[in-house]
């Protein structure tokens, strides 16, 4: 059973009007640019408070809430409670807590439902799982991060926390370095500089100069491979997917331990199997837009 955090002993009364540092930063962004007239600001209001919940906080307090959506009491209070009453939310019987139901999980269903590269990918993802054993993973790219939206867990998992839905910097991953194998010089930039480069474990590269360099590495070779760069003891091999005009619009993975392998290994064993399957599902007549 998860363990839950401790009661507050403050009311949502006490909840500090304030936004938060993150929450400020963002809404600055968005109110520096002009808005449309059609703008409904309650509903940017009402996914603040979901996305409240982005951190490592599985329930929270209003006062918790309040300062990780940037809102003052009174909003948080109404906007939980018809988020509550909706079902989207649910407070925790016996505390002051709050936390997300399964009802929010119907969007991720909608959205992978509907995407057509994870139907023509996972044919390419579950062949490669069956004849290696290991994971096998299928990522988009969301502004300056990758997002898993299929996956196929091997018998030797490393990365235990990532599932569908997880995301990394794309600067930091080899998914994401041969999406950006794939992209303009400027997107790349443009990507790198809204990077925070704060290394995730002792080995991430974090020199821009190095990044860049590697981006074009992978251009020339077709594929990019990291080890223990986000998840440590994990080498991670992958390739792009491409529309019609050679642009990247996905990457297609696979993750192995370093207990068992060598990147030389990887390079040429694994590099050729999601080269071919990118390759073959880039060819595929696919609906995906840029973004």
């Amino acid at each position: 059973m998860p363990r839950l955090p401790a009661r507050s002993s403050r009311s949502a009364e006490d909840v500090p009007a304030t936004p938060s540092a993150k929450s400020t930063g963002a809404t600055d962004s968005a109110q520096s640019a002009p808005r449309s007239s059609l703008f409904v600001g309650s509903t940017e209001k009402t996914f603040q408070v979901l996305h409240a919940f982005d951190g490592p906080a599985r329930y929270m307090t209003l006062v918790d809430i309040a300062k990780a959506a940037g809102l003052d009491r009174s909003a948080t209070q109404r906007l939980v409670h018809t988020l509550e009453a909706l079902g989207y939310l649910f407070r925790v019987p016996d505390t002051r807590t709050y936390g997300l139901t399964t009802k929010v999980l119907q969007f991720s269903y909608n959205y992978i439902r509907a995407n057509d590269l994870v139907e023509k990918a996972a044919p390419y993802l579950l062949d490669i799982f069956r004849r290696v054993g290991e994971t096998t993973n299928l990522q988009e790219l969301d502004g300056h991060e990758i997002v898993y939206i299929a996956r196929f867990p091997g018998q030797h998992l490393v990365n235990i926390g990532i599932v569908v839905g997880a995301r990394l910097p794309a600067m930091f991953t080899a998914s994401g370095i041969a999406m950006l194998s794939r992209l303009p010089e400027a997107r790349v930039r443009e990507i790198l500089a809204n990077t925070s480069l704060e290394p995730m474990t002792p080995y991430t590269v974090t020199d821009e100069k190095k990044l860049l360099e590697r981006v074009q590495t992978a251009a020339r070779h077709g594929y990019a491979i990291v080890e223990s760069e986000t998840v440590m003891g994990d080498i991670s091999v992958a390739a792009p997917i491409t529309d019609h005009d050679g642009c990247a619009v996905a990457a297609i993975n696979i993750s192995v331990p370093t207990s068992r392998w060598t990147r030389e290994r990887v390079e040429a064993e694994l590099a050729p199997h999601v080269q071919v399957a990118a390759t073959s599902i880039s060819k595929s007549r696919l609906s995906t837009f840029r973004r």
